[in-house]
């Protein structure tokens, strides 16, 4: 299987290409790429006919002589590709493809609705960026910065997030403010 390797600029997209639900015959499902591969894996499932969706974002990094506008994958290492489930050993050949996201049963699509909300955002070019995917109650670590390494339980309060610290022998708790950003997921 042979994927051509071009580049291809993005072009604002007209209002009236604005995605909206509709009735497809086939549903979206989640694939998960190789780090860094999930470029060459949408131009490839485009290549096979395949309908496919890699929402990017832009980013500015600097470089040692300049600052350049880059992007980037807003859901790392995953993309998105409308398919007939007969069609998933061919998207399981194409360069780059770890697998498609399922159960033990088989592969899960992802509902329309949360693929259409993603390319309307997209299409709105509002600013977007990826963030980490927490859940009040969740158990969390601080990443950097001076409680690093602390661990808590993440609470919601209106729209603060809150790190609650236990002491479970004097059942106690203590909560501080922190942002989403510096804090990940437990496993």
């Amino acid at each position: 299987m042979q994927c051509v390797n071009r580049v291809e600029l993005c072009a604002p997209k007209p209002e009236s290409s604005i995605p909206s639900l509709r009735m497809d015959p086939f549903p979206w499902y989640a694939i998960q790429t190789r780090a860094r591969h999930e470029k060459v894996v949408s131009r490839c499932l485009r290549a096979e006919g395949l309908e496919e969706y890699l929402p990017l974002y832009k980013v500015e990094r600097q470089w040692s002589d300049r600052l350049k506008s880059v992007e980037l994958p807003l859901m790392r290492g995953y993309l998105f590709c409308r398919m007939d489930v007969r069609q998933l050993p061919a998207v399981l050949r194409v360069p780059g493809v770890v697998h498609v996201l399922g159960y033990g049963s088989g592969p899960v699509s992802v509902p329309e609705s949360e693929v259409v909300a993603i390319q309307r955002l997209m299409a709105s070019e509002m600013a977007a960026w990826p963030c980490p995917y927490l859940r009040a109650g969740m158990a969390v670590r601080i990443r950097s910065g001076a409680l690093e390494g602390v661990v808590g339980r993440l609470e919601r309060v209106k729209n603060q997030y809150r790190l609650v610290m236990s002491v479970h022998l004097l059942q106690r708790s203590v909560a501080l403010e922190v942002d989403p950003e510096i804090v990940e997921a437990l496993e």
